[in-house]
């Protein structure tokens, strides 16, 4: 039986991010999911790929809104943002938004913790930023997250990845929104047309893993895994791969508990370096 295990949504792009035990869809993913990031002073987004002291920042939720912490200090964002004039846009990899500055205090904050002249942007439900045609298939549009709305990953993925390191990973250094329990490892990579609760889903591509993997959020120090294992078994066209993209196709709550049904699988996925037990499922 497959079932939802997990739901975690990241707030501010590239920063931790927050355990829920039920969320809102939205059609750009989960409710409140990558909707603030952190820009330079041209307008360029911030990543911990470059900036990787940002996973030294620590998230949770209050009353008010989401408190963000580090070193003994923190700043309560709101969950509703009231839009002021004064939109400018902002860059995030090749796509050009729009977004408004939060709160310069807050901007201040973040400038003297990181040492990095940079202001805090809100990205607002309305404003669009389409998918990649090739997979979007009516227009969709995607927050702050790299590329796609959701990512999920089995239990059993990471389980398997964890066999072959000396010293296991936490699934947090992956930072999927959707986790699953049940089923082999890596058969997300071929989920098409698959259901969660009431919500239905489709699987777009698999995810194709960078340097932010090797960051220790607990140290914010770079390492060689598990991207140096991964190599050797989760690679195709010179990317290494851990994890689905996902589109949501309807918009009700989800929770931690609900049965995920696969409808269809893809037909054709390129192979993977020495993946023997993966290769054997698809063919």
């Amino acid at each position: 039986m497959l079932t939802l295990s997990e739901i975690r949504i990241y707030p501010i792009k590239s920063l931790s991010g927050i355990s829920k035990t039920q969320s809102r869809l939205l059609p750009k993913g989960l409710e409140h999911d990558r909707r603030w990031m952190l820009v330079d002073e041209s307008g360029m987004f911030m990543t911990q790929r470059v900036h990787t002291s940002m996973a030294l920042f620590h998230m949770q939720e209050s009353a008010e809104g989401f408190v963000v912490s580090r070193e003994g200090e923190s700043i309560v964002l709101p969950y509703v943002q009231s839009e002021p004039s004064g939109a400018f846009e902002v860059q995030i990899w090749d796509d050009r938004v729009w977004a408004f500055e939060v709160n310069p205090a807050f901007s201040s904050w973040f400038t003297r913790k990181l040492g990095i002249i940079c202001r805090l942007v809100a990205f607002p439900e309305q404003n669009a930023r389409q998918i990649d045609p090739s997979y979007a298939a009516a227009g969709e549009n995607v927050s702050l997250a790299d590329a796609y709305p959701l990512m999920i990953i089995g239990e059993s993925s990471l389980a398997d990845l964890n066999s072959k390191l000396r010293d296991p990973l936490p699934m947090t250094r992956f930072r999927p929104n959707l986790v699953f329990s049940g089923g082999a490892p890596f058969e997300e990579d071929t989920w098409k047309e698959f259901t969660i609760g009431e919500n239905a889903f489709t699987g777009v591509k698999r995810c194709a893993r960078c340097v932010l993997t090797t960051i220790d959020p607990l140290t914010g120090q770079k390492g060689a895994e598990p991207l140096k294992t991964l190599a050797t078994y989760r690679k195709a066209n010179n990317k290494i791969y851990f994890g689905q993209n996902v589109i949501a196709r309807t918009t009700h709550e989800i929770k931690i508990g609900d049965k995920i049904n696969l409808i269809t699988t893809h037909q054709a996925i390129p192979r993977l370096t020495n993946n023997a037990q993966y290769d054997s499922a698809i063919s």
